[in-house]
């Protein structure tokens, strides 16, 4: 298994440092909007900072819906051949995520490619870590761990076994009382 870019967007400040390194790696331009990777902001309320990057699907939708087979899965990486690539823009529809970008500058689309051979710079500038280069099989780790935890802060539990309701009472910690 390779290795892919994940969000945890309660860490994310909102800097775009992650769009600025995209764009002048891919580019050679400061220009947030020539990126690969976007930081989308809702305010007032409420208040989420979400990086968007490719999650390098598996079945690309992107790659079935390509008329010219421009978009391929190689060694992990879903890449977009901007040799065979026509610009109809289809990937950018069909992409699930909202993760493949057009600017009227460039005439085929903004794809992650992972910063090919090198490491995803995103990831490399992100102060506060909230893009993360992680193994596959580690997908999903961080929710797991909380969902665990999110039972030390249960006092009781409800279920059905054979039709009849029970509950399970947790000890409180501090108290003797059981």
């Amino acid at each position: 298994m390779g290795k892919i870019l994940t969000v945890i967007p309660e860490l994310c400040s909102g800097c775009r440092l992650c769009e600025l390194a995209c764009a002048v790696e891919h580019f050679g331009v400061n220009n947030p909007k020539k990126s690969a990777v976007r930081v989308v902001v809702t305010y007032p309320h409420p208040v989420v900072r979400m990086p968007i990057v490719c999650s390098q699907c598996l079945e690309p939708k992107c790659a079935d819906v390509c008329p010219v087979n421009a978009i391929t899965r190689k060694d992990g990486v879903v890449l977009l051949d901007k040799e065979t690539c026509v610009g109809c823009r289809k990937c950018v529809e069909a992409c699930p995520f909202g993760a493949i970008f057009v600017h009227r500058d460039v005439r085929k689309p903004i794809k992650c490619d992972m910063c090919g051979d090198n490491a995803p710079r995103c990831e490399a500038v992100c102060p506060k870590h909230a893009i993360r280069l992680i193994p596959e099989e580690a997908l999903g780790e961080a929710k797991r761990l909380s969902n665990v935890l999110s039972y030390t802060h249960m006092k009781e539990i409800e279920f059905v076994e054979k039709g009849e309701p029970k509950v399970i009472h947790y000890a409180e910690i501090g108290r003797e009382e059981l």
